[in-house]
């Protein structure tokens, strides 16, 4: 299998607090994976690093084959990175001036020189499986939590990209938002789109992951199958932490 993330003793610091310890995690093609932990573990800084958002201090981290050098070092393929990995964040980051199709077409006719008619028919096409095609000529402040967020995946996949990374796609939403995000999610892991998935949705993360890391100060303390890390943690660690997010 084609490794699309390759990641060795990574450590990041934010000053002097060290948040990513020695990682040394792999995905690969097609593979998706969910990181759980709790809030300040280094979930999210974890995959900034993987597009550049974040920068590390020492280790060695490969995205598709290209290195990331760690800070201060020349980031020559930093662009070429951002290409091939989409993002989708807590808050939608949505351009509040430009309507749901051209916040989806204005990444590919910028960077990626696309056509605008090209870039039209994806816009169309991705609004159409995400459910909300309905929606392209309206603005961001005109749809629900959950409409803009799955506008925002489909930015992300008009991209075409190789890899899709999620931090905590459902935190910003309503209750009964939630369910129509992770629908669109499952729907591409399905099709085989490779996926980092940081969440607290731990019935998400039983049901779509093909692999699970559980960070605990900034150190992968387990890593399985959903089943295996869920119903018969090896680290007290993660049994504490499931004991008190699988109770509630």
């Amino acid at each position: 299998m084609t490794q699309i993330v390759k990641m060795k003793g990574m450590n990041k610091y934010f000053g002097k607090l060290h948040v990513l310890k020695n990682i040394d995690l792999t995905v690969e093609q097609g593979e998706v994976v969910v990181i759980i932990g709790a809030s300040g573990s280094g979930k999210s800084t974890l995959i900034r690093c993987v597009n550049g958002l974040e920068e590390f201090e020492s280790g060695t981290l490969e995205v598709d084959n290209h290195p990331l050098a760690p800070r201060g070092g020349n980031q020559k393929n930093l662009a070429e990175i951002r290409k091939e990995v989409g993002m989708v964040f807590q808050q939608f980051n949505l351009f509040p001036h430009l309507t749901v199709k051209n916040n989806i077409t204005l990444a590919p006719t910028r960077v990626k020189r696309t056509a605008q008619v090209v870039a039209n028919a994806t816009a169309d096409r991705l609004l159409e499986r995400v459910g909300i095609g309905s929606q392209a000529d309206k603005y961001p402040s005109q749809l629900s939590g959950g409409q803009q967020q799955r506008v925002a995946i489909a930015r992300a996949l008009a991209m075409e990209p190789r890899l899709m990374l999620f931090d905590e796609p459902t935190s910003a939403l309503d209750p009964e938002m939630i369910g129509e995000v992770l629908d669109v999610m499952r729907e591409l892991a399905k099709e085989g789109m490779t996926m980092m998935v940081v969440t607290h949705e731990m019935g998400f993360a039983r049901e779509v992951a093909d692999r699970v890391i559980y960070i605990h100060e900034g150190q992968i303390v387990e890593e399985g199958k959903p089943d295996d890390v869920f119903d018969n943690p090896q680290n007290e660690r993660t049994q504490a932490f499931l004991s008190r997010v699988l109770a509630h």
